[in-house]
């Protein structure tokens, strides 16, 4: 049975490889034409240097941080939701593409642009938005997420890309996984970078894989006596976290202040991570949302996104009625606002316009909010 078994996880890998794909920088390339708009997008990453303009930073562990600015254009062909890349010479019409690349030598240089950044800002934008992303994942399908979704969602504030030395690799599952952990204390050391600038708010999302070593850096700075860099951080929110239950329930043990607001996003539908929970064994993952209460009692608001927008792997960068929900300030105000005992009712914006599909969304609200031991649920 070996040759079975090989090609049972085989297929599992290859469904788990939702998470990215083979896409390249293109800075060394001729870049003919104009890209519709530019993002800037700061990075710190355990990834060491390559020599290798199309992907500057290689998929080996770097001893120490690198620190580097890029500028991503996007392509006016680009569909909401979409990171239109190739693996081939990218096009400024048609892909994302980096348009410049400067490195940095050290924490203190990395320390001062931000800095320089966020003095350049309105007072009101003053805000660091740290990304960590996924499995399967090269360090421009990483980036190129990193600048979609702060595009997309109309993101207000200097994006901070933290990159793990995933493989990129399809088979490398276990690779990555390692890496993750090995990645823990440069999180941690990114998290802490971003405290010391003179950003008002830090906001830290972490998707799938990302979000264990969002988790693990959390638990670095709690068990290290740095919890004070935790509590800078304005908001947590992890989307489909690849984490298993049990670990998470040690993880958040460790954390003597977890950041509030604290966000999951679940889906029932997730084929990812229902493998990836039969590739470790047949235990479930946090984002599979099979324990929601447990996350409630922890003061935990999460989002089942089981029937939005087709709850995949991904729909947290790619779903159009979390990107309307966003940008119109409904979802956050709908949690906030809504208070003990409110009656459900379907998300608004822009002043009575009922924003399409929201009512597939359900919300259940942290134990705290509602003053009960087991949370409350409100089905948008």
């Amino acid at each position: 049975m070996p040759s079975l078994r090989f090609l049972t996880v085989f297929f599992v890998l290859l469904v788990l490889s939702g998470c990215g794909g083979r896409a390249v920088l293109g800075l060394n390339d001729g870049k003919q034409g104009e890209s519709a708009s530019v993002v800037q997008i700061y990075v710190s990453t355990m990834r060491a240097r390559s020599n290798d303009l199309s992907l500057p930073y290689s998929a080996e562990r770097a001893k120490q941080l690198n620190f580097a600015k890029f500028e991503i254009g996007i392509p006016r062909t680009h569909v909401a939701g979409e990171v239109e890349s190739t693996s081939r010479t990218p096009s400024p019409e048609r892909n994302f593409i980096a348009r410049t690349f400067q490195p940095y030598d050290d924490k203190t240089q990395f320390v001062a642009a931000l800095d320089a950044d966020l003095m350049r800002r309105p007072e009101a934008e003053r805000e660091i938005f740290i990304f960590v992303h996924g499995y399967n994942n090269n360090f421009a399908d990483s980036i190129f997420r990193n600048t979609q979704i702060v595009h997309d969602y109309k993101v207000k504030a200097v994006a901070l890309h933290y990159a793990w030395p995933s493989a990129g690799s399809l088979p490398l599952y276990v690779y990555d996984r390692d890496s993750a952990a090995y990645s823990r204390d440069g999180l941690a050391d990114t998290i802490e970078i971003a405290a010391r600038t003179k950003a008002k708010r830090i906001v830290l999302v972490g998707h799938s894989m990302g979000s264990y070593v969002v988790m693990e850096a959390l638990r670095s700075l709690s068990l290290s006596g740095r919890g004070k860099y935790i509590n800078r951080i304005n908001g947590l929110v992890l989307a489909a976290p690849d984490i298993d239950i049990d670990v998470f329930q040690s993880q958040l043990r460790d954390i003597d202040d977890l950041p509030d607001p604290f966000m999951i996003l679940v889906s029932k539908r997730d084929k990812a991570l229902n493998l990836s929970g039969g590739l470790t064994g047949g235990h479930p993952r946090v984002g599979s949302g099979a324990d929601v209460a447990a996350l409630q009692a922890e003061n935990i608001t999460v989002l089942d996104t089981s029937n939005l927008d087709g709850g995949s792997h991904g729909v947290f960068a790619s779903s159009p009625t979390l990107m309307a929900l966003t940008t119109s300030g409904g979802l956050m105000n709908d949690v906030t606002d809504r208070g003990e005992g409110a009656p459900a009712e379907t998300i608004l914006a822009d002043g009575g316009q009922v924003i399409k599909g929201a009512a597939s969304l359900v919300i259940y609200l942290p134990a705290k909010l509602l003053g009960v031991p087991n949370g409350g649920l409100l089905t948008q």
